[in-house]
């Protein structure tokens, strides 16, 4: 089996096998973020004396005089570690707190120095500088059995493990792996999942390909491993992590090179955990969905094709085409609804002829529009004029005539 290390978008990991007729079988998952409910996490950081340089530390032995002193180190491992551990504690774990240890450390590597359960923003700012007493060796399995054993309750356990070198207890750690993964099996353990991180240029990637590939006689994926250069982002650490029954989009298609279809889930969805076979000399397979199209290649040299994107397309006003009458299917079953009668359209010339006109009556005073008077207007149109109380009253008091101005309109 090889891991691919170039993988495109949205693919967590490839892997490709030989297959049948000198075709590629192949394994590939999208890249999810997990949702588990009851989910511990923790970090563990090699804390062996290699490891003095990448915490920025003088491994001593310097000259005296100050001409030649050396410059000041840089601390590489804290900003991974507090990337890593605020991530995981603000995602995933249920408790809402990163478990930290420092692994490898006192007399032969064999111990275990525990830092503490960080929360997201303890995380982001804690100085990650190192371990009181750097191991003598690297021994792996007291941390595995450190995060194991602790949280042997939880529903589900997610732990990564940082290294800048060569692990001492390789084999133990292989058979420690093959019984817990007898154990999750037979129901007797909850799920975990590891991760091993190889930071620097002296990480031995060929003991974390081994512990990745790791065969253990059951269904039970224990190890997975990235290279910290060649991560893309944080989320790359569960490309292993995948619902076997999720799906991420209601349809999709594998294709080979030359468009035929490999897979088709038109019917069942998209998984999220894609396995197929490419035929033999199929350099690359092309993943289609959502009007997409993204080739992914089956080795680490090969040149892919530029992604196809959706075409939107552009619509543009046309004249309306003449009505076609469809044909009539020969199946029962393909019988199309009858269409609506078509209207003939209106001709020039044969118009209907117009109704006679009503002759229009003559307007009156009252037949037009009232108008609305406001106060002042009112107060011009009417003469009021008040009798003297102590004098006889007539009719002849009230004068109704319109008065100068309104004689003159």
């Amino acid at each position: 089996m090889a891991q691919l290390k170039h993988v495109v978008e949205p693919f967590g990991e490839v892997n490709v096998y030989p297959g049948p007729n000198g075709g590629t079988r192949v394994w590939a998952s999208i890249l999810m973020e997990p949702r588990k409910e009851g989910a511990q996490t923790g970090i563990a950081i090699d804390g062996s004396g290699s490891m003095r340089k990448m915490f920025g530390q003088d491994t001593g032995g310097g000259v005296v005089s100050s001409i030649f002193a050396k410059p000041r180190l840089e601390n590489h491992v804290s900003p991974v570690a507090q990337k890593l551990c605020a991530y995981l504690a603000r995602t995933i774990d249920a408790d809402g707190g990163t478990t930290c240890i420092y692994w490898a450390v006192g007399p032969n590597g064999s111990q275990v120095e525990v830092v503490g359960d960080l929360r997201a923003e303890q995380a982001e700012t804690h100085n990650f500088k190192g371990p009181s007493d750097f191991g003598t060796g690297t021994l792996l399995l007291p941390a595995v059995k450190y995060f194991v054993e602790r949280f042997k309750d939880a529903p589900w356990g997610f732990y990564i493990f940082i290294t800048d070198g060569e692990l001492f207890d390789l084999e133990e750690v292989k058979l420690y792996t093959k019984w817990l993964a007898k154990e999750i099996a037979g129901n007797r353990r909850n799920p975990v999942k590891f991760v091993l991180i190889g930071l620097g240029a002296d990480a031995n990637e060929r003991q974390l390909e081994e512990l990745d590939d790791l065969e253990t006689g059951t269904e039970i994926d224990l190890w997975d491993h990235k290279m910290a250069s060649e991560m893309r982002q944080l989320q790359d650490i569960f490309a292993e992590v995948v619902d076997r029954n999720a799906r991420v989009a209601e349809t999709g298609k594998i294709l080979d090179p030359q468009g035929r279809v490999i897979r088709d889930f038109s019917d069942t969805g998209l998984p999220a955990l894609l396995r197929f076979v490419m035929p033999a000399g199929a350099q690359y397979f092309t993943l289609e969905v959502n009007g997409q199209r993204i080739h992914q290649p089956l080795a680490d040299n090969v040149a892919t094709p530029a992604p196809v994107a959706p075409v939107i397309p552009t619509v543009t006003p046309v004249s309306p085409a003449p009505p076609v009458i469809p044909a009539v299917p020969v199946s029962p079953m393909m019988k199309q609804q009858t269409a609506p009668p078509m209207v003939s359209p209106a001709v020039p010339g044969m118009q209907p002829p117009a109704p006679p006109s009503i002759p229009k009556k003559p307007e009156k005073e009252w037949d037009k529009d009232p108008i609305d008077l406001q106060m002042e207007e009112l107060a011009k149109s009417i003469d009021l004029e008040f009798a003297d109380p102590s004098q006889p009253q007539s009719l002849d008091d009230l004068n109704l005539d319109k008065n100068d101005d309104s004689k003159k309109k």
